[in-house]
């Protein structure tokens, strides 16, 4: 399985007790859906293994999970940090208008018929969703809010957006 082919379900933050549990931190909409999760895949020195869930407790965004074949706290400390994938194709289909976060990677972002540059990734800072756009070489931060996105059009991967007053200012030098 491909990185590309994935989307980010979470990361491992720290071991639970002695017998090999993880909290995971959860980084998506809905962490109730995943409840009944039988497997992810773990990224391990750059490449994605698979790894089945013996049990799983979901808890608002945090779930407490146990692995099959981690039993101990030093197996459990080899995965923390390590980031939680689920393959692009066990997504739900979305209605017309809607996106994922994910989709909103490499389209480019206009303000009126300027181009500001193009999406990096989608960062949750404190709860705050936040567009990360390189403008030639330069990172500029725009808050993910409907207000501000106006027009979103994955299918030409082109964003359009209305700046509160000041924002881009931040960023000249």
């Amino acid at each position: 399985m491909r990185q590309d082919d994935c989307y980010q379900l979470g990361e491992v933050i720290k071991t639970h007790g002695l017998s090999g549990e993880v909290n995971i931190s959860l980084e998506v909409d809905f962490p109730d859906e995943y409840q009944n999760l039988e497997s992810v895949f773990l990224e391990q020195q750059g490449k994605l293994i698979p790894f089945f869930i013996d049990t799983i407790q979901i808890n608002k965004d945090k779930a407490l999970v146990k692995f099959e074949d981690i039993d101990s706290i030093d197996e459990a400390k080899s995965i923390v940090k390590s980031k939680l994938y689920l393959p692009l194709s066990t997504l739900p289909e979305l209605e017309n208008g809607q996106y994922y976060f994910h989709d909103l990677v490499d389209c480019e972002v206009f303000e009126e018929d300027s181009k500001l540059g193009v999406v990096k990734e989608v960062i949750d800072l404190n709860g705050n969703q936040l567009l990360v756009i390189d403008s030639n070489g330069k990172e500029i931060l725009i808050p993910l809010k409907d207000e501000i996105l106006t027009v979103v059009d994955i299918q030409a991967k082109k964003v359009t957006v209305s700046l509160p007053d000041g924002l881009l200012d931040v960023y000249n030098d």
